[in-house]
């Protein structure tokens, strides 16, 4: 069974067993979320989609850690103004198992 779920403003495609990247949530490492914005559920050749979001749907996760992403350069330059500036950015990442994707059982 695979679902689009909207996380933090964003879309990701998630699987049951599998493990995806998330920006990070407040939330201790194994700890249980319950993501209750699925847009759409598919299940071999059936499909739910939701408008905007499946009631009653929801999807199971775990927190596994909380990581930081690679450095990213940001460099800032006026040409002829001898103006230069260098800064790095990070961003923090939660890594999450997904445990189990439920649909209710009126819609299957």
């Amino acid at each position: 069974m695979l679902a689009i779920v909207e996380i933090n403003g964003k879309q990701y495609q998630v699987e049951d067993g599998r493990f995806i990247t998330i920006d990070r949530v407040e939330q201790d490492p194994e700890t249980s979320l319950e993501f209750a914005n699925v847009l759409m559920v598919i299940d071999g050749e059936n499909s739910i989609v939701g408008a905007p979001f499946i009631a009653g749907a929801s999807v199971k996760g775990k927190v596994l850690s909380h990581e930081r992403g690679r450095k990213l350069l940001v460099y800032k330059m006026r040409c002829k103004k001898g103006y230069r500036v260098k800064n790095g950015h990070r961003s923090c990442y939660s890594r999450i198992q997904i445990d189990g994707i439920t649909v209710p059982s009126a819609k299957k």
